[in-house]
């Protein structure tokens, strides 16, 4: 498999280039999308609107395109099998990934997946995010109430869809959206 930090050192400077911040990176298997190809993801936004708008995710996809083949043109393949890139604002129910997500979204509905047990052995949390202090996230669990636990513990964790979430969202940009762009294989 890839080393996604390796990747990640590669791809997060040229998320920075154009001004935006680098939400994740991540490699799924052919079985998670059900296809031929595995897929390499990469979430970033723009830091001043937490969106990334079509256009934007155009330019950032071209970028790390030619960047990942000027690498392998010098010999060093990121990715030895077929992969297709998929460059994504972080949409409405978005992932936290960094600290600076878990202050942010204080006050809203997450569901945490855990690397290590907590309260009981359990490794997965739905509730409200309390907030992050250091490197401890506080969370009041509808199961369990409130459970802190170390950020590097989280396996996974994401915004739920909620009421309070959709007001405190700022609209999305969806100018171009309905326009279809057909690129023409070299």
């Amino acid at each position: 498999m890839a080393d996604i930090a390796r990747i990640t050192e590669v791809i997060e400077p040229e998320v920075k280039a154009l001004g935006f911040d680098l939400v994740r990176v991540r490699i799924f298997g052919k079985s998670e999308v059900g296809d031929d190809e595995i897929a390499l993801q990469i979430m970033a936004e723009n830091p001043a609107t937490g969106q990334l708008v079509i256009e934007d995710c155009v330019k950032l996809s071209h970028r790390i395109s030619d960047r990942m083949d000027a690498l392998e043109e010098a010999g060093e393949t990121l990715i030895e099998e077929a992969y297709r890139l998929e460059v994504s604002s972080p949409g409405i129910d978005r992932p936290l990934t960094r600290s600076k997500d878990f202050a942010n979204w204080a006050g809203h509905e997450i569901k945490v997946n855990l690397t290590a047990p907590v309260d009981g052995n359990r490794k997965g949390l739905t509730g409200e995010l309390v907030g992050i202090d250091g490197d401890q996230i506080t969370v009041d669990d509808k199961k369990s109430g409130r459970v802190t636990f170390p950020l590097g513990d989280i396996h996974s964790a994401r915004l739920v869809l909620t009421d309070k979430l959709i007001a405190a969202t700022r609209p999305l940009d969806v100018s171009g959206a309905d326009e279809i762009v057909e690129e023409q294989e070299d």
